[in-house]
């Protein structure tokens, strides 16, 4: 099959590369007299910059406790009522106890009498009138009898259930003149004035994880409020199934807001620093390298530079700069897209700022 090559004259191409360098020229031209694009521009600051990881966790009780019983007895009288606030060692329970009572003063009278018996045999011994095993005797006497006396008032003891610590009681779930046995829940017992809030994070934010770091929890029983606290340990291992380690935090409870089981949106904060910080939306991004358009003065006027900068972290309209900005410099926010690398540019300001703006930036002492 017989193919046919198209040649085009010398002359034809030497007229194209003319037109191509009078187009280029008159694009040069009309940018000339159209004079410097007006952009706006912000200057580069520094700022508290810090890492944040989000978790779920589930609140609990700074201490918690089932009061149950440790004997088989009817419940003869309840101080307490369901939600009331106790102090520590309140008592809350009184089960039948007559008979300890009764036990208890038999004990006492036979402590008081020992006693006697030992201290009149003393002064025998000492008078020479009665012999060491006589002692001996009175002694071991008197060592038994107030060693059935503490036996007894622990099994008195055992019939009246008290307040381990100050907090808030649940639930009654038992009534006077009802038998309980050892097991039986009576009630259960906390105390909200501050809350463990237990969460998980990953693993790879161990090396920032310390004691002390500030976490702000959120719960949708109050969508307005944020509850302020602070790590206060962390587990000495890492889950090898998740590869998550357990932190637990402390957040005040002073006005009993929270309960204990309650599920928390968490917000850990670390590894705070000082960092340049520019508006989101100056950033130039082409592929997976950012840019930004540099506002720098020459010969008094501002010439727009190309730069690339390394992006450390981002929050909400803002970023954080790492390389290729200096604190005071001017970056372009708006009309970034209309300008090239060299380019003077015009800010859109008043004159005094203006003017300003032309002076190289002074860096900070």
């Amino acid at each position: 099959m017989n193919r046919k090559y198209t040649h085009w004259p010398a002359r034809w191409i030497t007229a194209l590369g003319l037109i191509a360098v009078l187009v280029a020229n008159a694009s040069l031209s009309l940018a000339q007299v159209a004079g410097p694009v007006q952009v706006l521009v912000e200057t580069v600051r520094e700022d508290v910059f810090r890492d944040k990881a989000e978790a779920l966790g589930t609140l609990r009780a700074n201490e918690s406790v089932e009061l149950t019983v440790n004997v088989t007895e009817t419940i003869t009288a309840l101080h307490f009522e369901d939600g009331q606030r106790v102090e520590a060692n309140q008592v809350l329970v009184e089960m039948t106890s007559a008979e300890e009572s009764a036990q208890l003063q038999e004990e006492q009278t036979n402590v008081r009498e020992a006693k006697r018996q030992l201290d009149r045999i003393q002064r025998l011994v000492t008078a020479g009138t009665a012999s060491e095993s006589v002692l001996d005797e009175r002694q071991r006497d008197y060592d038994a009898a107030q060693a059935r006396l503490i036996a007894v008032r622990s099994r008195l003891k055992d019939r009246v259930v008290k307040a381990p610590f100050a907090g808030q009681v649940g639930l009654r779930n038992i009534s006077a003149g009802a038998l309980v046995r050892p097991g039986d829940l009576i009630t259960t017992l906390t105390d909200d004035t501050r809350m463990k809030l237990d969460f998980t994070v990953p693993a790879v934010f161990l090396p920032s994880l310390q004691r002390a770091l500030p976490i702000v929890a959120t719960t949708r029983a109050y969508r307005e409020r944020e509850f302020r606290g602070q790590v206060v340990s962390i587990d000495n291992q890492v889950d090898p199934v998740t590869r998550a380690i357990a932190v637990r935090a402390i957040l005040p409870n002073d006005e009993q807001l929270l309960r204990q089981g309650m599920l928390m949106q968490i917000t850990l904060f670390m590894n705070e620093r000082r960092g340049l910080v520019i508006s989101e939306e100056s950033l130039l991004p082409e592929g997976r390298t950012n840019y930004v358009m540099v506002a720098s003065p020459r010969d008094d006027q501002l010439i727009a530079e190309k730069r690339q900068v390394t992006v450390a972290s981002r929050r909400r309209g803002e970023v954080e700069i790492s390389q290729g900005l200096a604190i005071g410099e001017r970056v372009i926010t708006h009309g970034a897209f209309r300008v090239q690398d060299g380019s003077p540019v015009l800010v859109n300001a008043g004159a005094g700022e203006a003017a300003a703006l032309v002076k190289p930036p002074t860096s900070n002492p």
